[in-house]
């Protein structure tokens, strides 16, 4: 949950690399934990308990992933709807009329002559 929250910092209108981000963060466990304890805890005869908990683990992350995935496809979509809304009402130029301006303030705005 916090890498969710902090990858939104970090990639806000990117939600591509948000999901990615929040996969790549939790399933490098058994890459890295597995040697990590063989380093530190090779003479231990109880190494196989250590390990138990990260062997369980991956699975688990298999299956929320799996579960997740479709959802977080769908997040993707509708985010890059909304950004691409967003965009387009940025770039879409105003029309003096429609503003809300009263008539006698429009002619306080001078254009600077070069």
């Amino acid at each position: 949950v916090l890498a969710w929250f902090l990858l939104n910092l970090l990639f806000r209108d990117k939600p591509e690399m948000r999901v990615m981000g929040l996969y790549g963060c939790t399933h490098k466990t058994v890459a890295m934990g597995v040697p990590l304890i063989n380093a530190i805890y090779e003479d231990n005869s109880a190494i196989g308990l250590y390990t138990l908990p990260l062997l369980i683990w991956h699975p688990m992350q298999l299956v929320i992933g799996t579960f997740l995935a479709p959802r977080l496809a769908a997040y993707v979509e509708r985010e890059k709807l909304r950004l691409a809304a967003d965009e387009d009402v940025e770039t879409e130029p105003k029309d003096p009329e429609s503003l809300d301006i009263p008539k006698d303030e429009t002619s306080t705005f001078k254009v600077a002559e070069t």
